[in-house]
């Protein structure tokens, strides 16, 4: 391995990343960055593991090294938050996670001195708002994101609120989890460093469950109780942010609490909004007509799509708000924030669906993307049974147009006999 050269091992690893449907297009910015995050020796050798979770043995058998060596390794990746360890029914797990959401965040989720957190601020500004292609391939690449709005509960009628359902609501993401931690919001930090950064919450972002408990192994989030990070979501609230969580039902891994100015999800909705870059939640905004145009709920629109409008030419009249629908997140910031109550949410027309899970996420990301022969035919590992069944689950519960895109790209016989059999 010692014969390779840097941008050999960094070439290899990008390689590595874009085999996941959220990827990481090749570019001069990117390898410096992972030049800042990962050595050389690092990036050869993440570059060579699996793309699903796997154990110590799988890593030890890959590298062709000892037990005792690959669990050193895998901890020291895992100690700088370049890799997760799981505790799945008393087995260790490790994932590479995808560049984001995932290790780009958890670098700049704490302060540390082993990385210049300063340089890496401006690649990740290069290379995420100036070159666009990774931000265009994260957020706009497929129908399925990886993110999505949660609607603000304190503003839903009460008629409304019965019908809400518990992956819908923040309060209910966090009374479930069980494990939650709390880190630096990474796109305020990142900010601060380019002296942009707004006055914000930014010890705020939010992360739960079997990621949330490898961060606080590892010292990169704080562990929280429930009613601790309930405080921080009411106070995210105050401060007009609005909640940006993982694209699933079950499971959730993060909340990030998110402002119009700093927050790259918002930011991406701004620029890319027609495009549907991040999912909604299940309401959207509605300005009644007891409306005055007082303009206090503009300045508070994470993706700014309000404005005031008068019916009379030349700006004449009384002014009401008005709201861009096929923009609306259905955060609820705004009506929040309207002091008659004359902005309320109403239940969207269109059902929005939601992943079950996150096998259920990545595989329709995969199909979108072009990229499920990776997930199910990486040559880094040996799928069990158990892994090939839930992906194949996922697949026969797709729409009939999605699965005809799924069996275009693996060009299995498998897979058609399977669903010739269950007459799909």
């Amino acid at each position: 391995m010692a014969h390779l050269t840097a941008r050999q091992g960094y070439g290899s690893l990008i390689e590595r990343l874009n085999r996941f449907p959220q990827g990481a297009p090749p570019s001069r910015v990117l390898f410096e960055i992972l030049a800042l995050l990962f050595s050389e020796k690092e990036a050869e050798l993440v570059a060579r593991l699996p793309v699903r979770p796997f154990t110590t043995a799988r890593a030890a058998k890959v590298w062709g090294v000892g037990l005792v060596e690959a669990e050193r390794t895998l901890q020291a990746l895992a100690g700088k938050a370049l890799l997760v360890d799981l505790e799945m029914k008393g087995r260790t797990y490790y994932v590479l996670p995808p560049p984001m959401a995932g290790f780009f965040e958890f670098a700049l989720m704490r302060v540390r001195g082993d990385i210049d957190q300063k340089l890496l601020s401006e690649l990740y500004e290069q290379y995420i708002s100036v070159e666009e292609d990774f931000i265009k391939a994260l957020f706009v690449g497929g129908k399925t994101q990886f993110g999505r709005v949660l609607v603000q509960e304190s503003v839903l009628t009460s008629s409304e609120a019965l019908h809400v359902l518990d992956y819908e609501r923040a309060s209910a993401i966090i009374e479930s989890a069980t494990d939650i931690g709390i880190g630096l919001c990474y796109c305020r930090h990142k900010r601060h460093h380019q002296g942009k950064a707004c006055s914000a919450e930014l010890d705020i972002c939010m992360t739960f469950n079997n990621a949330a408990a490898s961060l606080i192994r590892h010292n990169v989030v704080r562990r929280v109780d429930r009613s601790e990070c309930l405080e921080l979501l009411h106070r995210a609230f105050e401060q007009n942010l609005a909640q940006f969580g993982e694209n699933v039902q079950q499971g959730v891994s993060f909340i990030c609490n998110c402002c119009g100015c700093c927050c790259e999800a918002m930011l991406a909705a701004r620029r890319f909004g027609i495009m549907r870059p991040i999912h909604t939640s299940g309401f959207i905004a509605h300005v009644e007509e007891s409306c005055t145009g007082c303009g206090r709920c503009l300045p508070t629109c994470p993706v700014g799509i309000m404005t005031l409008h008068t019916e009379e030419e030349q700006g004449r009249g009384a002014k009401k708000a008005l709201i861009e629908d096929d923009l609306c997140l259905g955060c609820g910031v705004c009506a929040r924030n309207c002091p008659r109550k004359s902005i309320v949410m109403h239940r969207r027309g269109e059902k929005i669906i939601t992943p079950v899970n996150g096998t259920h996420r990545t595989v329709l990301m995969a199909i979108e993307r072009g990229k499920l022969q990776h997930l199910l035919f990486d040559n880094r590992v040996l799928w069990s049974h158990r892994a090939l069944a839930a992906v194949f689950g996922v697949i026969l519960n797709l729409s009939p147009v999605k699965r005809a895109l799924a069996g275009e790209q693996i060009g299995s016989r498998y897979l058609g006999a399977i669903c010739e059999k269950y007459g799909i």
